[in-house]
């Protein structure tokens, strides 16, 4: 059963004297558990179409469906509700939050959720643990070299236990043995818990690990290949 359902959706920027298409009529479904990467080269429209999927970013057509709601449909506040306790984002730029410390960074989405002080330091230790980040807790991002940011934000995306994980290459900065822990702890969260992760990646260690690789050229769905188990 589609726990996301992408319907012939559109993003069209006027601002030129021709419109440009960044996404231009996608149709996808996305089932529970699902382990998806979309690829494509630079300017393809993986971003845009993982933005609309975040409802960070509007579509000028179509309609997407998340866990029966129609996204265009949610005021400003009840989209923001609904991300803050579905969604984890990883973003290309980090998105840290500079005065907090790296654990205060994983915190935050926990805090926001109302989660006490002893439950979220407690999951943001273990995440920043296991992302092998367990003595750098109290530095703030300044401190952090780019790849260790990367692993925070992971990290922050993960905290709250979202339905739904949406990284922007989120191994771009990491090294192949941070990479194949940083795979290996979001393959287990995805088995274990069935948090769904649909990645945006240039990445081919990721696009190894998926069991859905959607290609995306010139703002189009090209190919759709789903991998069975055995073949991973």
């Amino acid at each position: 059963m589609a726990v996301i359902e992408v319907k012939d959706i559109r993003k069209v920027y006027t601002e030129t004297k021709v419109p440009v298409y960044a996404v231009n009529g996608i149709a996808l479904s996305f089932e529970k558990g699902e382990f998806a990467a979309i690829v494509g080269p630079s300017g393809s429209g993986k971003t845009t179409l993982l933005n609309i999927l975040g409802g960070i970013d509007v579509p000028s057509e179509g309609e997407v469906i998340i866990d029966k709601k129609h996204i265009a449909s949610l005021s400003s506040r009840q989209l923001i509700d609904f991300r803050l306790k579905n969604i984890g984002f990883v973003f290309q730029s980090y998105n840290l939050i500079p005065v907090l410390t790296a654990i205060e960074n994983v915190e935050f989405i926990l805090q926001l959720q109302g989660q006490s002080k002893n439950e979220r330091r407690k999951r943001a230790q273990q995440l920043l643990n296991e992302v092998g980040l367990g003595d750098r807790v109290n530095d703030r991002p300044a401190q952090l070299s780019g790849g260790q940011q990367q692993r925070v934000a992971v990290a922050r995306a993960l905290a709250s236990r979202p339905q739904f994980v949406l990284a922007d290459e989120p191994t771009a900065n990491l090294d192949s043995k941070s990479t194949e822990n940083l795979l290996n702890i979001m393959e287990k969260l995805n088995r274990e818990e069935g948090i769904t992760f649909i990645f945006s990646t240039h990445d081919s260690r990721v696009v190894k690990k998926a069991r859905r690789v959607i290609t995306i050229e010139d703002g189009c769905v090209v190919s759709d290949e789903r991998i069975a188990p055995n073949n991973i």
